[in-house]
């Protein structure tokens, strides 16, 4: 039985209370979810690097998950989660937030030393992977190829004489694509909506970096506007994300999720013209165009 049609042997919603948000959350197309996703996915990054220099790469990276999990918790009530879950489903969370956890240190640590647009390029390249695993026919396979045309364009990939650089970047990568497979079980354990199992994965991805980037992180507490940004940093990145892509990830199957990250280096190109006013070049909105019928060409594999 796929990952698509396993009953949940213990729901990760229950600590969540049906609402008019959930109802809303669940009449909205998945892919309104992803969009939302990919432009958070490139904001909550340009500002961390911003903060490189107060608080340190890994302090950062510090304040932003536990900047997620202070407001995940009182929402989701993780303890409960873990309390409810049986034995496989405790283990998948632990996974998962272990996977957040060193996911988003790497990312900063590669950040750190490599061009953004390098970073970007070794992440996508895992996410090939995921879709090429679900890809079901020719014409899946040519929109796959379209889409990886249109990123190498997009993307000016240049290597880098960092090997440390290059170590994280590629651990972000490999981290990535659990984070999409991990992801999309929690998805799919919480009968289509895995935020209680997001929040409980979250506490678990601080535990695992309380003692990583605390020192780092303490200069933020004595700076109110430094916190103040900080704290935006770990909402744009880690909570409005992460959420948009469980609505996501519950709905669309897992290549199909894996193949519209390719839309992330596109969303990297408008933000740069809206904020910091990078007007792109021929070869960039050629890139543009390829990725966006990659995508619209795919077709999602239906349902069971």
């Amino acid at each position: 039985m796929d990952d698509q049609t396993q009953a949940p042997a213990t729901d990760l919603t229950a600590t969540i209370p049906a609402g008019p948000v959930l109802s809303l959350a669940a009449r909205l197309p998945p892919h309104l979810w992803f969009a939302v996703s990919a432009v958070f996915h490139y904001l909550g990054p340009a500002f961390a690097v911003l903060l490189f220099p107060h608080v340190g790469v890994l302090g950062m990276a510090w304040l932003r998950i536990a900047t997620a999990a202070l407001i995940f918790a009182p929402l989701t009530r993780p303890w409960r989660t873990f309390a409810r879950a049986d034995g496989p489903t405790r283990l998948l969370l632990l996974a998962f937030g272990a996977c957040l956890a060193v996911m988003n240190c790497s990312f900063y640590l590669a950040l750190d030393r490599l061009p953004i647009s390098l970073v970007a390029a070794i992440e996508f390249v895992g996410t090939i992977a995921v879709a090429l695993a679900g890809l079901r026919s020719a014409r899946n396979l040519a929109a796959l190829a379209i889409a990886v045309a249109g990123t190498l364009l997009l993307i000016d990939v240049k290597w880098s004489s960092d090997p440390a650089g290059l170590f994280w970047a590629f651990l972000n990568g490999a981290l990535f694509v659990g984070y999409i497979v991990l992801g999309h079980r929690v998805a799919r354990a919480g009968a289509g909506d895995g935020i209680a199992g997001l929040g409980a994965a979250m506490v678990v991805a601080f535990i695992v970096v309380l003692p990583i980037g605390f020192a780092d992180a303490l200069p933020a507490f004595f700076s109110p506007s430094l916190l103040i940004a900080a704290i935006g940093v770990g909402v744009c990145s880690s909570v409005i994300p992460y959420v948009c892509d469980q609505l996501a990830m519950a709905r669309l199957p897992r290549a199909s999720f894996a193949l519209m990250l390719s839309l992330l280096p596109v969303t990297a190109t408008l933000i740069g013209i809206i904020v910091l006013r990078q007007i792109p070049g021929i070869a960039d909105c050629t890139g543009i165009a390829l990725v966006v019928a990659g995508v619209a060409l795919h077709k999602p594999a239906p349902a069971s």
